[in-house]
């Protein structure tokens, strides 16, 4: 939609009036609708239920003979780390598990970081005069936060299609000793949905770093989280690590919080010999042995990585028509305007919505009013700073299919609200 003439101006303010006129109704119906994070519904929950049986009284050994009752096990149970093993695209015996979340591995990771000279390291980076990370954006808030929290600088990257832009990573990681890591999903990347290239994965595993304890963390959180009939598959970064003589290069992360419960599921550390070495010899420190029960319910629950695949399948039917009815909405509303454009996601939590420059703001406040909770525009990007203001995260999974159509009806009028007014703005400047 453009306001290039007097008649497209006349069109310009008959859909501006038509969104005033259709928020207003928005906000007297008293809605109270929720996307703000990626959880997994009540009936996604519903499909582990049987977790809360297991393993059963009496039923606690592991198949290598292990009391799971007791301490120890700090590597975590070997038959749980085999069904992981490939979807993480790591060799069970380079896993580690955890507890139930994969964002207290990377904060525990960056703290052992700070305060235990990594392999490779010259120092600890709390003994450094600055550490910086690359966040390819959009991207994931609570990385951000994890960083700013220990005062790590964050250093915006564009994201491509294929990506993070390969050649603004490889010229910030070549010219600055003191970028240490970056941020990546590799897979359905949070928000936008983008799978990273095999290009792209070589160019990490291979590139020269002025840092020589440089390292990728690899948040592979929608591993097996297809929502499509041929799943997406990633190059092995850590086995292109390894063929380019940088081994001990890449934290691997994930975890089952979007595949069993949320809140007591088990989550993954991967990478080279050397670097779980260092992280097992860090952890013995602080506990004498992860959740085995826990491991041993989930093994006992998925078997095997088919079981882990059918499992998902299942998760699958649940939310793919939330996504389908996501689309279907935006191309009905939006599709031509010009107003916003979107992504369509093979698999992941999210679809990013973006809107006109200097939008993304209002349009979020807007949806406020009309009782529609958003994530807060900026979430996207380090510090909370868009600087285009044009990104917002949609997080479908939540509510019921019912409740997200009314959502997304109600954000796509306030992205004509909002986008028509600056339109508006734009043409009375000109």
């Amino acid at each position: 939609m453009t306001s290039s003439n007097l008649g497209d101006r006349d069109r310009l303010v008959a859909e501006h009036d038509r969104a005033l006129h259709d928020h207003a109704a928005l906000v007297a119906r008293g809605l109270s609708l929720d996307l703000t994070r990626g959880k997994p519904s009540a009936r996604q929950l519903d499909l582990s239920e049987a977790l809360l049986a297991l393993p059963g009284e009496g039923d606690h050994t592991a198949a290598d003979g292990t009391d799971c009752r007791n301490y120890g096990g700090l590597q975590g149970l070997p038959e749980l780390r085999e069904i992981f093993s490939g979807p993480l695209q790591v060799p069970a015996a380079q896993l580690v598990v955890g507890g139930n979340s994969s964002l207290a591995m990377m904060h525990d990771t960056v703290v052992q970081a700070l305060l235990s000279r990594l392999p490779g390291a010259e120092r600890r980076w709390v003994d450094e005069p600055r550490v910086a990370f690359l966040c390819p954006v959009p991207g994931y808030d609570r990385h951000f936060a994890l960083c700013e929290r220990f005062g790590i600088e964050l250093i915006p990257v564009p994201m491509t299609p294929e990506g993070p832009d390969m050649d603004v990573v490889e010229r910030l990681v070549r010219e600055d000793a003191q970028v240490k890591g970056i941020w990546c999903v590799p897979k359905y990347s949070n928000p936008d949905g983008v799978c990273y290239s095999d290009e792209t994965v070589r160019r990490l595993a291979a590139m020269p770093t002025a840092a020589p304890d440089f390292r990728v963390f690899w948040d592979n959180a929608y591993a097996v989280h297809h929502l499509a009939d041929s799943p997406v598959e990633i190059a092995d970064i850590l086995e292109l690590c390894a063929e380019n003589g940088n081994p001990d290069r890449v934290f691997v992360f994930g975890s089952t919080s979007k595949i069993t419960l949320a809140g007591a599921g088990v989550a993954f550390f991967g990478s080279s010999p050397a670097n779980v070495a260092w992280l097992i010899g860090n952890a013995a420190k602080q506990t004498i042995g992860p959740d085995k029960i826990n491991q041993l319910r989930h093994v006992r629950f998925l078997k095997d990585a088919e079981g882990l695949a059918a499992h998902m399948r299942r998760h699958r039917d649940l939310i793919r028509p939330k996504f389908d009815a996501v689309i279907r909405i935006l191309d009905k509303e939006l599709g031509g305007t010009g107003l916003a454009s979107w992504s369509d996601p093979a698999g992941g939590y999210f679809i990013s919505l973006d809107v006109p420059e200097g939008c993304a703001r209002e349009v979020v406040r807007k949806a406020a009013e009309a009782g529609i909770a958003l994530t807060p525009a900026g979430a996207t990007h380090p510090y909370g700073d868009d600087p285009l203001d044009r990104t917002i995260r949609v997080a479908p999974t939540y509510p019921d299919l019912e409740e997200l159509e009314l959502a997304i009806e109600g954000l796509a009028v306030c992205v004509r609200l909002v986008a028509t007014a600056r339109l508006m703005e734009r043409a009375s400047g000109s």
